[in-house]
């Protein structure tokens, strides 16, 4: 950690080419608060990325960036901290340059547990090449490539980190700027393989993918917010909460058949058993399944 003192403004470079509306503008927003409180100063950062929409990124922040070839952001951002172990390293890329060619770079990465910030940006389309389908689009998804509906079941992110032995996982939304700081944080801090996936959209190809936390709205009904040592707990008024059914979750309403938030499951970040926690990446969308 630097002694001075960081604001967002020294992490800022650029105007960003991004479509208006575009989720990695919201990210770009968080991570540069992120920079700020985390102190690092932006000679001691750099930030890698492949090919893609979101692997601009480089050029709007002002820290050492490279901006590489497809697929291969993790292998040149181990090379880079192996090279200079103390060097923070943020890696960027998205759903399609990520687990698509770079999918072999990105579990191995993990398996190695390279003291890495792997940040997946996922809006579950090719962007850059004007609408793929990629390996996070969903079985049936009509798009330029798919014009029938994908007959392919998509990769889920958190399955490919726990069963590459990752030990950070973690998932925040583009446009929730306060939570994906502190996810952003919490993953400087972990030392070694840290994988956040960013839930983002694109305005263009694939609107609309993430609706059910899209909003603010959204965000209060459906999205669980976990804090170690704590219940979880969400909904407006924080009424519903999770609980074991045999080998699963289950969403129960508090006061209902007499549930209490004493039978409520409470989060352990640091459990070596990554049985809940990947039941807990699995669920998404109104059904959480």
């Amino acid at each position: 950690m630097s002694e001075t003192v960081y604001t967002v403004n020294d992490y800022k470079s650029g105007l960003p080419r991004w479509c208006p509306g575009c989720g990695d503008h919201g990210f770009l927003n968080s991570m540069h608060k992120a920079m700020a409180e985390l102190g690092v100063a932006p000679h001691n950062i750099a930030v890698i990325s492949g090919i893609g929409c979101s692997s601009r990124l480089p050029y709007y922040v002002n820290t050492y960036g490279f901006h590489t070839i497809h697929g291969r952001a993790a292998a040149v951002a181990t090379g880079a901290k192996v090279a200079n172990p103390d060097l923070t390293i943020w890696q960027i890329s998205g759903d399609g340059d990520g687990l698509a060619i770079g999918g072999n770079h990105f579990i191995h990465a993990l398996r190695r547990n390279i003291d890495l910030n792997m940040i997946l940006l996922n809006n579950r389309i090719y962007g850059l090449t004007k609408g793929q389908y990629s390996p996070t689009s969903e079985r049936g998804y009509v798009s330029k490539s798919s014009p029938y509906g994908t007959v392919e079941d998509p990769f889920r992110p958190a399955e490919l980190a726990f069963g590459a032995r990752g030990h950070f996982f973690a998932r925040c939304i583009a446009i929730d700027g306060p939570a994906s700081i502190e996810v952003l944080k919490a993953a400087a801090h972990h030392k070694g393989a840290s994988v956040v996936e960013v839930l983002q959209n694109c305005v263009i190809f694939n609107d609309g993918t993430h609706m059910s936390v899209a909003t603010k709205e959204g965000r209060n009904k459906n999205a669980i917010y976990l804090e170690h040592g704590k219940p979880m707990l969400f909904g407006e008024n924080k009424e519903f909460g999770l609980m074991q059914q045999g080998f699963g979750l289950k969403v129960v309403k508090l006061g209902e058949n007499g549930v209490t938030e004493e039978d409520i499951l409470v989060h352990d970040a640091h459990c070596q058993d990554n049985t809940l926690q990947l039941k807990l990446a699995l669920m998404e969308g109104l059904s959480f399944q």
